[in-house]
Parts: C-alpha cells; structure tokens; sequence
C-alpha cells in the first residue's frame, strides 16, 4: 500500500494541474493547502448529480475528442464525460498495468463479445491491448451465436464480458452444441456487475467455460479502478498509482461506501468522488470485490439485505438459468419476490429451496415463484433484476 505522504503528494500535484483551469473544481475547492493528509480529506466530496451538468473540464472544449456516457439508471440522465488524448492515454494506461497483473501478454488473443457503443465499457481495454500488440477482437454487429463461432475460430483465449453475458454466452453454446470447456479461452475479465465475485456465479461460468474468471473493477466517470491479480482471487487490487481510494461509513465489518480519486485523468478530474459501492478496504485491496449499491439496501420485515445478498444465495443453485428480485413497496411495507427461470433439468422442489435457503441465511421470507424457458430477459451489458414496484398504501377494510 502507498504510504499516506505518497498519496499525499500525488494528490498535490494533480490540484496543482487542475485548478485554476477547472472552473468546477476551482468553485467547489477554492485555493486548497493541502500540508497534510487531514487536509486533503477535509475537501467536499464530488457527487454524480454535481457532474451531470457536463461543467467539469479543464480545457477548452476544442481541446476533447472523446466523450463516454453513464447509462443514467441512477439519477434518471446519462453523466456525459469528456476526454483529450492525454486523459483517455491515463486509462488505456490503467490496463497496461492490469495485463501486467493479469498475466495477459501478446501472446493472448482477447474477444470483446458486445457492441461498443457510449459508455466507457472495455473502450480502453481495448485500444490498450492493440497498444501492446495484442491482438483484439470487436464483437458489435454480430448475435450471439455469431460471437460464438468467431471467438472459436480466431482461437481466442481472453473474453471480456459482463458476468451476466458470459452465462447467456456459454447457455446458447449449450444450446448449439459447442463445447467452450474444450476451447482456446482460458480467462474470462468480466465487470460491469459485482457477479465476478459471488462465488455462485463465478463457480457456474468457470464450469461453463473451463477458464478462470477475473473480476474487474471501474467505472465511467472514474476509469478502470482495480482488478483481480492472477495468483489472488477474493479480492481486487487498487491501481494505486492512479488512483486513491478511501471508505467512509464504514459499519462494524469495516464495510463502508468506496470514494475515488482519479489521479492522472487531469481533463476530466474526479475528487473524492462517493462512488455508492460498497465495499471492505484492506491496504489496497477491496476483499470480496464489490459488495453492494448503498442505494440498492432494502428494509425487508426488519432486516436491512442488499440485492448482492440475495444473488450470492441463488446462484448456489445451478439450475437456475436467470432470475428476478421483484420488490412491492408501500410507505409501511416492503415485500420481496424472486422470479427463477429453471434449466430444464432442474428438479421441481428448486423453488422451495431457494425459499428455504433465503429464509435461513437472511431470516426472512421469500415467495419464489417459476417462470418459463426464455421469459426473463438477457443482458449484453449491466444486467437490470431488480425491479421495484412503488405503490400507494391500500385503503383500510370497511
């Protein structure tokens, strides 16, 4: 881990690069002295509702050749974010660093499985490994089944991918009858999704693919943030060179909401950005990956479960092919449902299993309802299965 007079001046130098210019950063900071870490930790925090306006540029706007966007299912509008060549140069950076630690060299072929389209996405990971001489295949334009038949023939060893779409991927491939255990890949990079470190989950696609799954961390605003070292899984690895990070609100298990520090993306900063993820910092390394939303916490017939929670139980249950947290929300009450798509071969008590392992590891009730084959949607990206219904409180009985 970095020491504190090591972050302290790498944060120094980059409020010395940012302000006066940064018109956002210079109303919000003022002329900060930043003599000792407490100092630096005295600055107001950056919010995402604060960025949507789009004010927060170092340069001219003549000066950016890039912008990205959030997908805008938090605040209900996209956070467009722009880049000159330096700043986008500072990410693609970021994944030269992770490859080193991810044991990714040009002797890999990597598949990008997805459409690249606004947001920031696997953008850098990409540019970045043709940087390296890496060879790097785009997957937009094409259906599943297409991407299928192109990472097996270009002999493929590295898919980057959301852990939702690296299950869709490999229950078509079923379905087709390709056999991926038996392919070239042999590490899938999923992100987007805190799913590459529920061990459920990651257990289901390392059976799939015959490959190890690597989990990633990033995000839009802030870059691509920490990664899973190939000789240390369970955990993800800041980038502490680019990036300082802190936890504030930290529970009794040291569980707190992550806040970022981006140092190197100097046109497009980011300050003590609440990222609302939550997370357990050890030194540089958030054990147990993402653990949860803080605006994703449901009060639950007293008890306080995070949507992480109730996916880490399902996925102990391979049968199920997809699922759904469906939440009924009154001003008094809340109730909670899942909705499970079974595998054909599941057996019929999978419902009251699910139920019964619920109930007994977050001591509530569930009503888990099946589905058909198919009915539950499929996720290219960031998967949306939590769906909360908000409804006014019924009137009282006559």
């Amino acid at each position: 881990m970095s020491s504190e007079p090591e972050r302290l001046a790498r944060v120094r130098r980059l409020v010395d690069d940012i302000l006066p210019g940064n018109a956002f950063y210079s109303a919000k900071f003022g002329t900060p002295t930043l003599q000792t870490w407490a100092d630096f930790t005295a600055l107001p925090f950056t919010t995402k509702s604060e960025l949507l306006g789009g004010a927060n540029r170092t340069f001219p706007l003549d000066r950016y050749t890039r912008v990205h966007q959030t997908s805008g299912t938090t605040t209900g509008q996209p956070l467009r974010v722009y880049d000159t060549p330096a700043s986008w140069q500072s990410l693609c950076d970021c994944w030269h660093a992770s490859y080193a630690g991810l044991g990714i060299t040009p002797a890999d072929r990597l598949s990008f499985p997805f459409s690249f389209g606004p947001f920031l996405g696997f953008w850098t990971a990409f540019e970045a490994a043709t940087q390296a001489g890496i060879f790097a295949l785009p997957g937009g334009g094409q259906t599943t089944s297409a991407r299928l038949r192109c990472l097996i023939d270009h002999g493929i060893t590295v898919v980057f991918c959301t852990p939702t779409y690296g299950l869709h991927l490999a229950e078509v491939a079923a379905k087709e009858g390709i056999d991926l255990a038996a392919s070239a890949v042999t590490k899938l990079v999923v992100a987007g999704e805190p799913g590459g470190s529920v061990a459920g989950l990651r257990s289901q696609l390392e059976v799939a693919w015959g490959a190890r799954v690597i989990d990633h961390y990033g995000l839009t605003e802030v870059g691509p943030v920490a990664f899973e070292l190939i000789n240390a899984s369970g955990s993800l690895t800041v980038l502490a060179s680019h990036y300082v990070v802190e936890v504030i609100d930290a529970d009794a298990a040291g569980v707190g909401e992550l806040v970022v520090t981006n140092l190197h993306r100097t046109a497009c900063p980011v300050v003590r950005y609440r990222t609302g993820d939550l997370v357990r910092l050890q030194g540089d390394r958030l054990v147990g990956g993402i653990l949860g939303r803080v605006d994703d916490m449901l009060h639950v017939r007293g008890n306080n479960v995070y949507p992480s929670a109730v996916e880490a139980i399902v996925r102990r249950f391979p049968e199920v092919a997809e699922f759904r947290i469906v939440v009924e929300e009154t001003a008094t009450l809340t109730d909670l449902r899942l909705e499970l798509e079974p595998h054909a071969s599941a057996a019929g008590d999978l419902a009251s299993r699910v139920q019964r392992a619920v109930r007994e590891e977050l001591l509530f009730r569930v009503d888990v309802t099946l589905c058909p084959a198919g009915s539950l949607p499929r996720f290219e990206l960031k998967a949306r299965r939590l769906v909360r219904n908000r409804r006014e409180n019924p009137p009282p009985a006559d």
